[in-house]
């Protein structure tokens, strides 16, 4: 599948796991951050451990940015809470999820939560990545005008029933 995006922004994705207290899972999981570049560590690497809380590094994922996507972009910016949208999806092995994708559309964050079973949270955006998607969006945004289409103005259509019977 060829990609249009214009700019590729490569980050790494944390996600904790918390000891659940529930009879029916042993933990829970939510992506907590993500972070721009990609360390050295591999998918899956323990971060730290406090208490019943411990990170992982999940894995590498890569922000595209698209030309007609500015308009989303800008509103997450100025929406004072810039956040990322981590799409993962659960596995039957080790490890108990799979990184799917990283956006910064919040159309299409909320998009990924149509597929029920994967795991999609919202992280905050950090600044560098702010940086990289308000100058894409200052190079790349076209205002597009609000154009109310009007309609045909028409003499209603005559019922062919009631024609037929007045001849």
């Amino acid at each position: 599948m060829i990609s249009t995006a214009l700019t590729r922004i490569s980050v790494g994705v944390v996600v904790e796991r918390r000891k659940a207290k529930s009879a029916w899972a042993e933990f829970l999981w939510r992506p907590v951050s993500v972070f721009a570049g990609t360390p050295e560590a591999a998918p899956w690497t323990p971060l730290g451990a406090d208490g019943e809380v411990t990170l992982f590094y999940a894995g590498e994922a890569v922000i595209e940015l698209h030309r007609t996507e500015t308009t989303n972009y800008r509103d997450n910016l100025a929406s004072g809470t810039p956040s990322l949208w981590v799409n993962m999806r659960p596995t039957t092995s080790e490890p108990p999820f799979e990184l799917l994708a990283v956006t910064a559309d919040p159309s299409e964050g909320e998009a990924f939560t149509d597929a029920g079973s994967n795991l999609v949270e919202a992280v905050p955006m950090p600044p560098e990545i702010a940086d990289i998607l308000d100058r894409f969006v200052a190079t790349h945004h076209v205002e597009n005008p609000f154009v109310k289409r009007q309609r045909d103005r028409q003499a209603p259509l005559q019922n062919p029933i009631e024609k037929a019977s007045d001849e």
